[in-house]
């Protein structure tokens, strides 16, 4: 059994186990409200993986913490983020730093992302020669996918997902890759310089060939009450249970589009939790599914059987799919919330459900803002709705700046399989050009995954022919429906804005705020890209997209400041 810890959150004392996310051992907790907004709305866990920055506490006097993204390794010291509250007085100012102050490493080979297709990438260059080092934020490796056990609490042990991903990480660290977690990237400079926070401080890195395999985050889709605590997304609740063995909730809703909430539904199920429906956007259609089933079938039989198994599993559970339905809205009660679901023919006949966590999983938008930031070319997907980072038609991952590599997620969803064979292909790709051979091993190693990549395309494109379905922007959501997550900017505040006149997702940005928060718009944007491309009659390309800005992520000031061990 993993080792006990005791915390504080708001004077009241909550044990948690070593190794957990502080945001996993308040839910557990029963610690439903994070934080306060400037308006007064509650808020709590929403991404799960340090994108929203929904779940913002403060800790030891530390305001702004990611209770997502902070271990418990001690004791500690929890407050609710509030605007409300008076700021520490700050140290005594530092001397001032330049640049040259800040320490630069040149690998041959960068890669960032330690997920499926950032690990395999780091193997086939670290095998081919070259030197690599792997950057990630998480605190361990292995990516949203292969995300590890991180406590033990002596229940539900690690299945065959959990497996395979140790056996990746274990592969890359005996290559002899460098592979370093809790590194928050927040610059990106052409040609491909990358400034960091690493322990505290800043470094940047300056890599001969960089690859970016920064993976995907759940897109948002706005409707009323997605905002309230309690409400997340799928991606949330499952880090909580395969990561840490916490359960979202007691009685859970999962409701979005795809495979991911079948899994998650039957891994919470397993855990405990009453899944009281499955809400699937897409429509049960017979004949259609056998077809696409059969096509998946021939290109890789075991996936057909794992996703056939949880099907199988749910139904064994009597556990209700509602296909062709949507969430239309949630309220709080005083129990936890009611979640409204309805047919998306019909959305004035909706069904009421009382719960106490919703789940969200309604598709994916790319991480691709490093590969913004140093001006990769970008192309709009109008079948996935998403902003796909363009690459040379040669399976390498290459983009159309020389030295940058892209793959996996970040680039356009494929899943975990194509990422594994992407990885490989990049990787030794890239220890190429830098004159290492690739012969022998290492050659048949890339004509299978040549092959590899080629299957799991033919097993996605049929894939998404069964989980067929509309792609909701802001369908679901009312005028008083908060959009902009951050900084809480409705619905309609955004069409008032455009009413009067603002020609540029720019000019809308600074009439309204909408894009200025924590996030940088990763949740909103491509909804106001799509709104604006809707009323313009055009592409919600990389024209109407909000510009990719340093920071990327947030950063303290006092960790820009601070010199470097």
């Amino acid at each position: 059994m993993s080792e006990t810890i005791s915390f504080t959150f708001e004077g009241r004392e909550i044990v948690g186990r070593r190794g957990e996310s502080v945001a996993a051992a308040l839910i557990a907790a029963g610690v439903r409200s994070f934080r306060a907004t400037r308006t007064g709305a509650e808020r709590s866990l929403f991404c799960g993986m340090g994108v929203c920055q929904d779940c913002l506490v403060e800790i030891d006097g530390q305001s702004n913490r990611r209770a997502c993204m902070v271990k418990l390794d001690q004791g500690i010291t929890v407050r609710r983020e509030g605007f409300a509250r008076d700021l520490p007085t700050p140290a005594h100012g530092a001397p001032p730093r330049t640049a040259d102050d800040v320490p630069e490493e040149t690998p041959d080979i960068l890669v960032v992302g330690a997920g499926p297709g950032g690990l395999s990438a780091a193997i086939a260059a670290r095998r081919a020669g070259a030197t690599v080092i792997v950057l990630d934020e998480r605190p361990l490796p292995g990516g949203q996918y292969f995300k590890q056990i991180a406590v033990d609490a002596g229940t539900a042990p690690a299945d065959s997902q959990h497996e395979e991903g140790r056996r990746l990480i274990e592969a890359a660290r005996a290559a002899g890759v460098a592979v370093r977690n809790g590194v928050e990237i927040w610059g990106a400079f052409a040609p491909a310089t990358l400034a960091a926070t690493q322990s505290g401080s800043v470094r940047t890195f300056a890599p001969k060939r960089l690859i970016v395999a920064g993976g995907a985050y759940e897109r948002g889709v706005p409707f009323p009450g997605w905002t309230l605590p309690g409400v997340m997304t799928t991606g949330a609740a499952q880090t909580l249970w395969r990561s840490y063995r916490r359960l979202a909730g007691r009685r859970i809703l999962i409701a979005g589009n795809g495979p991911l909430n079948f899994q998650v539904a039957t891994e919470l199920a397993a855990g405990g939790a009453e899944i009281v429906a499955v809400v699937e956007l897409a429509e049960m259609r017979p004949i259609p599914s056998l077809l696409a089933l059969a096509a998946m079938a021939a290109a890789s039989p075991r996936l057909v059987r794992e996703g056939l198994r949880y099907r199988r599993q749910l139904q064994a559970a009597g556990i209700p799919v509602l296909y062709g339905s949507t969430v239309t809205g949630v309220d709080s009660a005083e129990t936890g919330l009611t979640a409204r679901v309805a047919p998306l023919g019909a959305l004035s006949a909706a069904r009421s459900f009382s719960v106490d966590t919703v789940c969200l999983g309604y598709g994916f938008q790319p991480s691709n803002e490093i590969l913004r930031a140093l001006g990769c070319a970008h192309d709009y997907d109008a079948a996935r709705d998403q902003l796909v980072t363009r690459l040379i038609p040669d399976g390498t991952g290459k983009t159309t700046l020389p030295t940058v590599f892209a793959l996996g997620d970040c680039t356009g969803l494929g899943g975990a399989r194509m990422a594994l064979a992407q990885g490989t292909l990049a990787g030794l790709a890239a220890a190429a050009e830098l004159g290492h051979s690739i012969a022998g091993d290492l050659a048949a190693e890339r004509d299978r995954a040549r092959r590899a990549l080629a299957r799991h395309r033919r097993f996605q494109a049929a894939l998404w022919q069964l989980y067929a379905a509309p792609r909701l922007g802001l369908d679901l959501a009312t005028p008083e429906t908060v959009v902009c997550r951050c900084e809480e900017i409705s619905a309609g505040q955004i069409e008032t804005a455009l009413d009067e006149g603002c020609p540029s997702i720019g000019e809308l940005k600074r009439a309204t705020r909408a894009g200025m928060g924590a996030c940088q718009g990763r949740y909103c944007g491509p909804l106001i890209s799509k709104l604006m491309a809707e009323r313009l009659g055009a592409e919600p390309d990389e024209a109407l997209r909000f510009a990719p800005r340093v920071p990327l992520k947030p950063v303290a000031v006092a960790e820009i400041a601070k010199s470097s061990p």
